[in-house]
């Protein structure tokens, strides 16, 4: 069963997702730091592994994104408790280098709760980017958390 809250602060800078999945938390850790979980759940392709200090390179593979080019620089790995990477938010427009902009910082918080675990989901960072392109990458990826928080779930189930 999936139970997802989501909390909404008056912050244009912060998005907050929770969900809790009825697994335990190692298989929940194994679906967010193994790449190829990740890729699966998340809908991307990635080269590279998970580790501290590197970045892994790829692309999300859905119609109408395929041209988007993400690097995860990956910031902390702590083994059943939190993950944590940088990134260019929603990087639309394949005429932009966005390897010049600010990027945000998306983390991943696993506890046990009664019956599974609780995934907490924080993309931080945004009034940093650029005014111009703030509000959409907000927007879009407010609601992308919101699908991939279901997409976790269902694709530890």
């Amino acid at each position: 069963m999936i139970a997802e809250k989501s909390r909404h602060a008056v912050s244009t800078d912060r998005i907050e997702k929770t969900v809790e999945i009825r697994a335990p938390r190692s298989r929940v850790w194994r679906a967010i730091s193994d790449v190829k979980e990740f890729a699966t759940w998340f809908g991307v392709k990635l080269d590279g592994a998970f580790v501290e200090g590197t970045t892994v390179r790829g692309h999300p593979v859905s119609e109408g994104y395929k041209h988007m080019r993400l690097d995860l620089e990956i910031q902390k790995v702590q083994p059943e408790r939190y993950f944590s990477y940088r990134w260019h938010p929603y990087p639309a427009d394949p005429k932009v280098d966005y390897t010049t902009e600010p990027t945000t910082l998306v983390e991943f918080t696993l506890e046990e709760v009664e019956g599974g675990t609780l995934v907490t989901i924080v993309e931080s960072g945004f009034d940093r980017i650029p005014l111009a392109r703030r509000a959409e990458a907000f927007r879009m990826n407010d609601g992308g958390w919101a699908r991939q928080a279901q997409n976790l779930a269902k694709h530890v189930a």
